[in-house]
């Protein structure tokens, strides 16, 4: 599938039902995500950090985009570019960061209005519209096709303010997102609250706990997209921590029981590579 095809894929998505899009923090768990049957991926910044030894936030521009290219490049489906804060706080340097980002093949890509900074989590009110009016004007300067999810931050930084997420939600719709996401958020209350303020426009959820919300459940609600940001590579980094801590504490190897063998992962990923296409 070409760039051009995964984009009209994606923006294909949005349009109608709901769907999940996982997480992969590497190639390998992208592509076993792929063979699972699922119609699109998204990056997370804390996975891929976190697998490479750095904290979520620590990872340069430079690094996210050499990531992004290579997951874009291994995968046959959409891809959607968790792009943090741009990796600027300006709107003019937001915009040049964007442009790079979409050079590197995704389909997709977020702006969120966190400024990294936890004592003034959230950019002011106009800056933050600004912004999303930037990353607006690169994608439609780019061609226009891929994606853009605009994000408010509030709720996963210590500001749960459903009246000021919906009032960021609806300027950001307005400013040219595609797609409003606002990760923290939980209740059915509150889910129904944003897809009610921004509707028809698409609300993706951040489903990283257990809220008891089944794909169903949140269709119901009116969310189209299901993410699960860092979850799935906690998952897997909560297997080896614990496992490696029962090496280290007690001399004990029971964590091995029961787990994936070598035969199985080397069929899948043996088949899988003879069915991608050759170069």
């Amino acid at each position: 599938m070409s760039i051009a095809d995964k984009r009209r894929a994606f923006r294909a998505l949005h349009q109608s039902g709901c769907f999940v899009i996982p997480n992969p923090w590497n190639v390998g768990s992208a592509r076993y995500m792929q063979g699972l049957g699922f119609k699109a991926l998204a990056t997370t910044s804390s996975g891929y950090a976190h697998s490479i030894g750095y904290a979520d936030g620590d990872v340069t521009r430079d690094m996210m985009l050499a990531h992004y290219r290579d997951i874009a490049q291994a995968t046959d489906i959409p891809l959607n570019a968790d792009f943090e804060g741009g990796y600027a706080d300006d709107p003019d340097e937001v915009a040049a960061n964007v442009r790079l980002c979409i050079d590197t093949g995704v389909a997709g890509l977020s702006i969120e209005d966190f400024t990294g900074d936890e004592s003034n989590p959230l950019y002011d009110f106009d800056l933050a519209v600004k912004r999303v009016r930037a990353t607006r004007d690169a994608i439609d300067k780019a061609g226009g096709d891929v994606v853009f999810t605009a994000r408010t931050e509030g709720f996963i930084h210590n500001r749960p303010d459903l009246d000021e997420t919906i009032r960021r939600l609806k300027a950001f719709a307005d400013a040219g997102a595609d797609c409003l996401y606002s990760p923290g958020i939980k209740t059915r209350e509150q889910i129904a609250a944003t897809t009610k303020a921004v509707g028809p426009k698409p609300i993706n959820f951040l489903n990283h706990g257990a809220f008891g919300h089944t794909v169903n459940d949140l269709a119901a609600l009116g969310v189209r997209r299901i993410s699960v940001g860092g979850t799935m590579a906690r998952v897997a980094m909560h297997a080896f921590i614990q496992s490696a801590r029962q090496i280290a504490r007690d001399g004990k190897f029971d964590s091995f029981a029961d787990v994936v063998t070598n035969a199985e992962l080397n069929k899948f990923f043996h088949d899988d590579l003879q069915r991608r296409p050759k170069s």
